[in-house]
């Protein structure tokens, strides 16, 4: 995950050093907004370097959309330039670098918003801008010095509390009153999504079919922990303590979700199940039908969010003579974990995240256990990981140097996909060299390692793919040891007490575990609303790399995910803590803005790509 020179606190440099990058900073930001308020695109090109990138999240284009080099930029700026009216660029602290080669945080607004925005001089030119919206002017969120009073200190007969307020107002949102948003899905994207919802003032219903938030947490294998640091994984608005554990255990982020949902006045609706959606062309909106504690419930908000996590339904693939088995066989969403595994023989399907933790967690109850590795994985060392990827942006080290975590968020996004591998390979080529020796223990047991197919990584095999990778957290360790076993290959049946491999050789089993992924996110669309719907979409996440799973053609950003989608109100919303946390920011300003009645052209909607 990317460092940045940007992660440096200001104070590191020289008073006589931030004086000349501030100077030079300003100088150029003062052009572009001369420039831009003249209309005189040409002119504004000049203040680009040849190799340059803006990248946009809504502000400019209500879309978030990456720009590669001046003739993208020239057509961006052509095209919004006079509905947008961007003006009062200016260093919203002291740049850091040099006049020609500075790094800057910088704010400015447009007609409709404010924005806050990174920028990268190079020469004297910019190399990369990263501008974001942040609030829309007029809808700005109650807080601060605008929040609410909470009570009128008038004394008058028949006054109602908070709670009967809220109470009424729950009883009537879904039923008495529609809401203008749905989100299907109450796990932490969709929960984060609602709290940013609630600040803006957008009345919004979570449908989650568990029974309590958090409860797609809890439902896992007992032994799953966050793989990711605490620093990276802060819910909107309220951060987890200081004494949070760098690596929660899965209920203890189930009872954060829980707690958060009810603290955040979230309008949510457990126990529910949606069956069913479809637009109404007439009425302009979508008529979700859903199940609630066992009633049939029709709600007709005008946007719709589906925030089903990363994937779609569990990937379990069908092998000749499954159907025999006599032992137990389960997908590994299914693994509860625990359980008394003696004497037992375990067979492990993957040799991802999940393959991983659940061989451990087998292991730890006694079983006989071998991963069966279909093909190559990236393993990175979570020390290593932390250490040498992510300590600049999200640590206790990047706090103390001025980086919060909404900063890392923006340092994070303010390297475009295309420029990003060039700035991860040094990484792992480090972690390579660094863990060298563990790597060649793993190849020595026959595990197949990769770092991706440029070298690039983790994080981007995240990005184009959402597999392929494995965060070690001691699991490794057990096929160094020999304590669970590697077969490499691919399955051919199964028989009523093994697994028969592709070479011929059988692995006795009792239970087999499918760790085998899961399916695109699209295919819920499909089943939920119609196929058409979820091909009118196309493909969900990855950008076009045109590596392993991640066809072409590119895209430069993840498809579909948290932006305007080809089908009109539709939304798709997911990624891990940190995205989900970052990117619902943008989702709920474009939601908002269309409650609001706001215009919001979007720039060059992306095509529909590989449906499902």
């Amino acid at each position: 995950m990317p460092e940045s020179p940007g992660t440096e606190s200001p104070s590191t440099e020289s008073p006589s050093t931030l004086e000349s990058a501030s100077d030079g900073v300003q100088a150029w930001l003062t052009e572009l907004d001369r420039t831009l308020q003249a209309g005189d695109v040409a002119a504004a090109l000049d203040l680009f370097d040849d190799d340059c990138y803006w990248r946009d999240f809504v502000s400019f284009t209500w879309n978030l959309k990456t720009l590669e080099g001046k003739a993208d930029i020239e057509r961006m700026l052509t095209a919004t330039l006079d509905s947008v009216k961007p003006s009062g660029w200016v260093l919203a602290e002291p740049a850091t670098g040099t006049a020609a080669d500075a790094e800057a945080w910088v704010n400015f607004e447009t007609a409709q918003a404010r924005g806050y925005a990174h920028l990268r001089l190079r020469n004297g030119t910019c190399w990369t801008i990263l501008t974001t919206m942040q609030e829309l002017k007029g809808f700005e969120e109650k807080k601060n010095f605008t929040r609410e009073t909470g009570v009128s200190h008038v004394i008058e007969k028949g006054r109602k509390s908070w709670l009967e307020k809220k109470e009424e107002r729950e009883a009537r949102l879904g039923y008495e009153e529609q809401p203008y948003c749905v989100i299907v899905g109450g796990g932490q994207g969709g929960i984060g999504l609602a709290a940013r919802m609630r600040r803006l003032g957008v009345p919004t219903i979570v449908i989650e079919k568990n029974a309590r938030p958090g409860d797609s947490w809890r439902n896992r294998y007992k032994s799953l922990h966050l793989h990711d640091p605490v620093w990276y994984d802060h819910l909107p608005y309220m951060k987890f303590p200081e004494d949070w554990p760098v690596f929660a255990s899965k209920d203890k982020i189930g009872d954060w979700l829980e707690h958060y949902t009810r603290i955040m006045e979230l309008n949510y609706w457990s126990s529910t199940e949606c069956t069913k959606a479809a637009f109404d062309e007439e009425a302009q909106e979508w008529v979700v039908q859903v199940v609630r504690e066992g009633k049939p419930v029709t709600l007709r908000p005008k946007q719709l969010v589906f925030a089903l996590g990363v994937s779609g339904y569990p990937n379990t693939p069908v092998f000749e003579g499954a159907d025999a088995f006599t032992g137990q066989q389960h997908h590994s969403s299914q693994h509860a974990g625990g359980g008394d595994w003696t004497g037992k023989k375990a067979v492990v399907i993957g040799s991802n995240n999940s393959a991983h933790d659940i061989c451990a967690d087998l292991w730890e109850n006694g079983a006989e256990v071998t991963m069966v590795q279909r093909s190559s994985t990236h393993i990175a060392r979570s020390d290593a990981l932390m250490d040498l990827a992510l300590g600049g942006l999200y640590s206790e080290q990047a706090l103390a140097n001025g980086v919060t975590t909404e900063k890392a968020d923006l340092l994070f996004a303010s390297l475009p996909y295309r420029i990003l591998p060039a700035a991860q390979i040094p990484v792992y080529e480090q972690m390579a060299e660094r863990d060298a020796e563990f790597y060649s223990q793993l190849e020595a047991v026959g595990f197949d390692l990769d770092f991706g197919t440029d070298g690039s990584g983790l994080f981007l095999k995240y990005l184009r793919r959402g597999s392929g990778y494995y965060i070690d957290v001691g699991a490794s360790q057990l096929l160094i040891d020999g304590r669970v076993s590697v077969k490499s290959g691919q399955l051919a049946s199964i028989t009523p007490d093994s697994v028969v491999m592709a070479d011929g050789s059988t692995l006795p089993a009792d239970l087999i575990v499918y760790a085998t992924g899961y399916g695109s996110m699209n295919g819920w669309l499909a089943d939920l609303v119609s196929p058409e719907v979820a091909d009118q979409v196309g493909r969900c996440w990855g950008y076009g790399s045109d590596t392993p799973k991640d066809p072409g053609p590119w895209e430069g950003e993840l498809r579909n995910m948290w932006k305007p989608t080809n089908v009109p109100q539709l939304w798709i919303h997911g990624g891990n803590l940190h995205q989900s946390r970052h990117y619902s920011n943008y989702l709920a300003l474009q939601i908002k803005a269309r409650m609001e009645g706001l215009e919001t052209p979007v720039f060059e909607l992306q095509e529909s790509h590989y449906a499902h």
